[in-house]
């Protein structure tokens, strides 16, 4: 008994969405149970398109070096001093490595020397 419109991706009996279609069988409604034949798709279509990056060896290979110290980052770069070589930025990535109710762990890196530290904020 079909007591919804007939939309395609739709269960025609009570109206949810109906799982993705499978490579053989019928579909089957996870919420009222009944089973389907793969028509109930008819009328769907899908669209995409894809992006292929593009490759240009000047921006590789012709890096100065404040720009390849930048890339390099393991993540945002903040002013701290470098305990090691005394350099004035380092990057940092964050982790909850304990249990929720206590802080994360901050790890910092160098720029020049990659030396690495962490801190238990």
């Amino acid at each position: 008994m079909e007591t919804f419109n007939n939309c395609a991706g739709f269960c025609p009996s009570c109206g949810s969405i109906l799982p993705p279609l499978q490579v053989k069988g019928n579909v089957i409604c996870y919420n009222c149970k009944q089973e389907f034949l793969p028509d109930v798709y008819s009328g769907e279509k899908s669209e995409f398109t894809i992006h292929f990056n593009t490759y240009d060896p000047s921006k590789v290979f012709n890096r100065t070096k404040h720009e390849s110290e930048s890339s390099e980052a393991d993540g945002p770069v903040v002013e701290r001093k470098c305990p090691k070589c005394n350099h004035d930025k380092m990057s940092y990535a964050t982790l909850q490595l304990r249990s929720a109710d206590e802080g994360q762990t901050v790890f910092f890196t160098c720029l020049k020397c990659k030396f690495k530290e962490s801190e238990n904020s």
